[in-house]
């Protein structure tokens, strides 16, 4: 249920805006983007801000508008949001490439995970079980984003550029302009959790950006054509479930 407070929109700590949504204060970043045609909205992943994109020219009093009159789907997109980090341990079962491994734990076993069928079997101390595989999903994240990021940029005629895991809150992904410095591809670790349809999807998304920086007609025609996959399902994905991999690991 949501309540609207006389005054729901409104400065936090004196400039910053807040909205109240189903009793709770959420912040609100503005960005002005000089190749926005319109207002666009997204919660952050982790569901701590609410995002809005304008045009150079459009009113911060706008968006804060644009925000209020669609409270109902901000409270459903909050609902989506997992809950603090789940503890990883002995039994639990974490996403991996779309599918779920038994984390099988004796600690007089190797400390290096390994996957044995269904089971990531390894040891040592109990206590930095969550790290320890988190370090080998980062692993494995980065061996499979190189062969994608091999594989999209020979499609594409590009030369591969430098490649590094992201742990960004706010996006998938993130290609550097070359205009202004080497090209790097930045790549969210948590997509290893995902179906491959969609973290290759978004290391095309990058790779596209390196021949055009933008999401023009002619970024999303050179997309369709570099993606081998289904882009739509991908992406619905990634709108639909993709927060959960926020489930797990802070």
């Amino acid at each position: 249920m949501i309540e609207w407070l006389r005054g729901a929109v409104f400065a936090r700590g004196g400039s910053d805006p807040q909205i109240e949504v189903a009793g709770r204060a959420l912040p609100i970043a503005i960005r002005r983007h000089p190749r926005a045609r319109r207002l666009t909205m997204r919660l952050a992943p982790a569901g701590d801000e609410l995002r809005i994109t304008l045009p150079t020219w459009g009113r911060t009093q706008d968006a804060l508008s644009f925000a209020q009159a669609r409270t109902d789907w901000i409270a459903a997109q909050l609902a989506r949001v997992p809950a603090t980090p789940q503890p990883v341990g002995p039994g639990t079962r974490i996403p991996f490439r779309g599918e779920l491994l038994l984390i099988d734990w004796q600690e007089r076993a190797r400390r290096t995970p390994r996957r044995e069928g269904e089971l990531l079997s390894f040891g040592g101390p109990a206590e930095r079980i969550g790290g320890r595989v988190q370090r080998w999903l980062e692993g494995e994240a980065l061996a499979l984003l190189a062969d994608d990021l091999a594989f999209y940029c020979a499609r594409a005629g590009q030369p591969a550029p430098a490649l590094a895991l992201s742990r960004a809150q706010r996006r998938w992904g993130s290609c550097a302009s070359a205009a202004t410095r080497a090209p790097t591809i930045r790549i969210n670790w948590r997509l290893v959790m995902a179906p491959d349809n969609v973290r290759r999807s978004v290391v095309a998304h990058e790779v596209a950006h390196l021949t055009h920086f933008d999401h023009s007609p002619a970024f999303h025609a050179h997309l369709a054509e570099l993606f081998d996959g289904d882009l739509a399902a991908a992406d619905g994905w990634l709108k639909r479930d993709g927060r959960s991999l926020y489930t797990l690991f802070a």
